[in-house]
């Protein structure tokens, strides 16, 4: 699926130029032209990540950059500002008010997708297009397959696509633990309205389908926290 990036600019040729580089490089822009509109957008579905101007009419991008910071709901979407604003104290008050980098115009479409590419890189490795390797378990996001390496044999593993999204979460975020809503939140989607014990019910089919090639015991359960994928599984899950 492709990562949504939300463009809130309010100059219409900057914001078609990013949108179009964006989406020829496989994104999916979404464009607001104010911080209001920007913030009615994202009660409907959150963006993968956004790409925010601070001289906008209305709310400045600043306060909106820590509005965002300060609700829950919001608080980890990757915030890359793009502006005219290129003092020092001015990048400095960007990443304060919680951007996760700061390039400043005129600028070059190919470095902005290349930044977008970092931050979610190092902010959400789960939307990149980057194959993923544990010990043998190799998941590859573009052909969708999983695949174990026993010895000289390549073994396949079929999951449905639920599956397959959470094992892609789950390997990119290795060793962490991860509450039901959490999991719901990042793999079924925000505003996806299902029990937290829809979770419980994938795990099952995700470690069964994993027990053949002996990767089951890699999904461990804490108790009374969530779910985690260890390079060193316990014996008992």
């Amino acid at each position: 699926m492709a990562s949504s990036i939300l463009i809130v600019e309010d100059e219409p040729s900057i914001a078609e130029l990013i949108s179009v580089n964006l989406s020829h490089e496989g994104f999916l822009p979404v464009r607001a032209f104010q911080a209001d509109q920007a913030a009615m957008l994202m009660k409907e579905v959150l963006p993968d990540l956004i790409v925010l101007d601070w001289m906008l009419p209305g709310k400045s991008g600043i306060q909106f950059a820590k509005d965002l910071r300060n609700n829950d709901r919001t608080k980890d979407i990757p915030i890359i500002f793009l502006t005219a604003r290129s003092e020092e104290m001015d990048k400095i008050a960007g990443l304060d008010a919680g951007a996760d980098d700061y390039l400043t115009k005129p600028f070059s479409p190919k470095e902005l997708v290349a930044r977008i590419r970092a931050v979610l890189r190092r902010k959400s490795p789960q939307l990149t297009d980057e194959v993923i390797e544990i010990n043998a378990l190799k998941l590859d996001p573009t052909t969708h397959r999983v695949t174990f390496q026993n010895h000289d044999e390549m073994q396949k593993i079929d999951l449905g696509p639920t599956e397959f999204r959470l094992l892609r979460f789950l390997m990119a975020n290795p060793e962490r633990v991860h509450a039901r809503g959490q999991l719901l939140d990042k793999v079924w989607g925000d505003h996806v309205f299902v029990e937290e014990r829809t979770v419980d019910v994938h795990i099952k089919r995700l470690r069964a389908a994993l027990a053949p090639v002996g990767c089951e015991t890699m999904i461990e359960t804490v108790r009374g926290s969530g779910y985690r994928l260890t390079r060193n599984p316990s014996l008992v899950s």
